[in-house]
């Protein structure tokens, strides 16, 4: 060998060595000799003494090979042998022997067709080859580890299966896509790994998987290798009835839960209830309360308890807190085949800066925007995603197929969905960058949110897609009739929503009742300006976890006046709330009235139902979803100025609201109205005049001041008299007795 061939072996001997030799597939595994009439492997093992090759067809000793230095570099060839075969290396070291499959004699497994996908955009399955994934490649078992990490100089998957060397494993790239991957044989379930990346900058730094299906807890945060154990669906009848379900015209109450803090068990109360547990405690809740969903709080693994899951870094893990994730589908499966849709938190418009996550992956910024005044979110102090990335994109759509395909969910909330709308969000001037035609929409958001709504529609028929959004954005659920064109910097854009969270009514109605009931006259239609606006969009009113906590306070708590007069009050509210047009949400704990603000890191006060106020509330919640889901005049016409109708919405001097809910037209038939008296203030008014659709006996079907529900008992005896007396434009009308602080349900029933 000629000084300068020994010098070039040398310096490919120290790259892999230091792990620095990226086309490592060129050199390592099997490959045609020079003479084109043989076959050479190569194999780079630290520490080895010796090497043979083991055909793995007949289990037979092929060849020694011949260790090249010190390093750990072998190479030979494979006597007469011409044709490819699949080989063992056994492996001679000081104190053992061991045989592996060499990942290195492997082709790549990525698709043409998944990668062009990956890179526009569109790719709803990207999660089935990054990452990492069990495949049967050629007969042997082993699983695809695949990475995007286009500005790097070398990635190298590290693990527990190869002492966390990064020489050993250094993966294969895919310049054009900017993809590594490798397939490795004999790795184990359970096996933690991670990705050591050479960055663009040459600096040596090790992320987790961004498509990893668990994680380890903090401190540890390495990426886990999931089982391979399928799950056993048993909701197909589930799935096929809600592909019919028109949810605009049907009950939708929502109970949102924090599962970390729903109930606990342990003698000190600290555990967490996986589960089976969940299975068996808080389905049956649900269904004793008469809720029809259950949202659940973020499942996307995230390191820091106090986030609640809005700062998550394994988007793609479910959470290990409660279990596997074989135990959540076993969960949702459970609430499937008891009637109960399972909704989920999903977090797209950013993600937190834990250095084994997202940011500068590559050692550039690859998820996240270079420019802090489009990339980094001022009030989290987190990054946002760069959405005009086509992969980015992919990421995120996968993300939301990957929940609602393999986990069965029946839809996802965006959280924070008008912080991705405007590049100006909680910016002051100077602070954020326009978009090119000058305006602050941030159309890259626009448009993924518009492709996200039409293709999980398509794909997931029956599904909710739910905006938390707070602004005046025209069209967050309407019908996406054209794409966001690239010219278009006005608010032109439908966004393909089927709901919204109603924030107006629940910072006005929460604002209303903030006043004590004696100056309630002097700010009436805080309480009633909903309805104004009601018909633009498709609603939920939401009194949900945001409301209770960073000091504002339990929902009891946010009523004046004595205990009585709290209890009371949120009586009434959750009356008005339940007759309000819009569909239901509220948050654990307020349907007993938790007096405390909510803790994320203790359970609720459950013990507080021993006490006959909040076992009065729970009662009246339970009666309000009782009578809501009965009552088609509660939510078949939600999105319909038919089915409501106001009574009186001016009693500003004595604080009371009436309305009607129509369950058909109003025009044709009244049977099936409801129609609602509440009374904001203590004052019990006799002789009270109501219209009424019909003559005849109308019976008292709610009343919150019941004593039953703990209330001062005072009402009409269940039974109401229309007479033929003409009254707020209806041809019938009663007297009655409107009892203090209360809501009263009126019917036919």
């Amino acid at each position: 060998m000629t000084n300068n061939a020994l010098e070039f072996q040398h310096g490919i001997d120290v790259a892999l060595l230091n792990g620095q030799y990226v086309d490592v597939f060129a050199l390592l595994g099997m490959h045609s000799g020079d003479d084109g009439k043989s076959l050479v492997v190569r194999c780079f093992l630290r520490g080895a003494l010796g090497v043979d090759v083991i055909c793995m067809k007949t289990s037979r000793k092929v060849a020694s090979l011949d260790k090249r230095n010190d390093q750990g570099l072998f190479s030979g060839k494979m006597g007469r042998r011409v044709k490819p075969f699949l080989y063992r290396l056994r492996v001679r070291y000081p104190l053992d022997i061991q045989e592996v499959i060499d990942p290195y004699q492997f082709s790549s497994l990525l698709e043409a067709d998944d990668l062009y996908l990956f890179g526009e955009g569109h790719q709803q399955q990207s999660y089935q080859f990054l990452g990492a994934n069990w495949r049967v490649n050629q007969g042997v078992t082993g699983v695809l580890f695949c990475v995007w990490a286009p500005n790097a100089q070398r990635v190298s998957l590290i693990g527990d299966f190869n002492h966390w060397d990064g020489a050993v494993n250094v993966m294969r790239q895919h310049l054009a896509s900017g993809l590594w991957e490798i397939f490795i044989p004999q790795v184990s379930a359970g096996d933690h790994y991670k990705f050591e990346i050479v960055d663009a900058n040459g600096q040596c730094i090790e992320r987790a998987d961004p498509y990893a299906k668990a994680m380890q807890s903090a401190p540890g945060n390495a990426s886990i290798v999931a089982e391979q154990t399928p799950y056993d669906w048993q909701d197909k009848l589930w799935l096929k009835q809600r592909c019919d379900k028109v949810w605009h015209q049907a009950a939708m109450s929502t109970y949102e839960v924090h599962l970390g803090s729903w109930r606990r068990q342990g003698e000190d109360g600290a555990d967490y209830l996986d589960y089976s547990e969940l299975i068996k405690q808080l389905i049956p809740y649900v269904l004793e309360m008469g809720f029809t969903h259950l949202q659940l709080m973020p499942l996307s693994e995230y390191p820091f308890d106090g986030s609640w899951g809005y700062q998550p870094v394994g988007l793609y893990a479910p959470t290990y807190r409660f279990g596997d994730a074989n135990g959540l589908k076993a969960f949702i499966d459970a609430c499937h085949q008891a009637g109960i849709a399972v909704l989920l938190d999903w977090v797209p418009a950013h993600f937190p800066k834990d250095p084994h996550g997202l940011k500068q992956f590559d050692g550039t910024s690859l998820y996240e925007h270079d420019d802090p005044r489009q990339g980094e979110h001022p009030d989290w102090d987190t990054l946002i995603y760069n959405y005009e990335r086509g992969e980015v994109q992919s990421y995120l759509l996968s993300n939301a197929c990957y929940w609602l395909k393999e986990f069965h969910f029946d839809g996802l909330r965006l959280d924070a969905v008008s912080s991705m709308l405007y590049l100006d969000y909680s910016r002051e001037a100077g602070q954020w960058l326009p978009n090119a035609y000058g305006g602050r929409e941030n159309l890259a958001a626009i448009r993924f949110l518009q492709n996200l709504n039409q293709r999980l529609y398509q794909s997931f028929p029956g599904i909710c897609m739910i905006a938390e959004e707070s602004t005046a954005w025209p069209g967050v659920t309407h019908i996406i009739d054209k794409p966001l064109q690239a010219q278009e910097s006005e608010q032109t854009a439908n966004l393909g929503f089927g709901f919204k969270w109603n924030m107006g009514w629940m910072n006005d109605s929460l604002g209303y009742l903030s006043h004590e009931s004696i100056h309630r006259r002097h700010h009436h239609h805080e309480f009633s300006f909903s309805l104004v606006y009601q018909y633009t969009e498709q609603f939920i009113l939401a009194l949900s976890h945001d409301e209770v906590v960073h000091g504002k306070g339990s929902l009891l708590h946010k009523m004046p006046g004595d205990d009585w007069q709290k209890f009371a009050t949120l009586r009434a509210y959750y009356g008005f709330m339940w007759g309000h047009p819009g569909k239901k949400l509220l948050f654990m704990g307020g349907e007993f009235a938790q007096r405390d603000e909510w803790d994320h890191d203790v359970s609720l006060d459950w013990h507080l139902l021993q006490y006959p106020p909040h076992l009065g509330m729970q009662a009246w919640v339970k009666d309000l979803n009782k009578l809501y889901k009965a009552s088609s005049a509660l939510w078949l016409k939600d999105d319909e100025a038919s089915g409501f109708s106001w009574l009186d919405c001016d009693n500003a001097d004595s604080s009371i609201f009436s309305f009607i809910r129509h369950g058909s037209d109003p025009l044709v038939s009244s049977r099936d109205d409801l129609i609602f008296v509440v009374n904001m203030t203590p004052e019990v008014h006799h002789g009270f005049r109501v219209g009424l659709p019909q003559d005849g006996e109308y019976s008292e079907q709610l009343n919150s001041d019941s004593a039953f529900y703990g209330g001062s008992d005072v009402g009409n005896q269940g039974v109401i008299n229309a007479k033929s007396y003409a009254y707020q434009g209806l041809p019938y009308s009663a007297l009655i007795t409107v009892p203090p602080l209360a809501c009263l349900v009126i019917g036919k029933g």
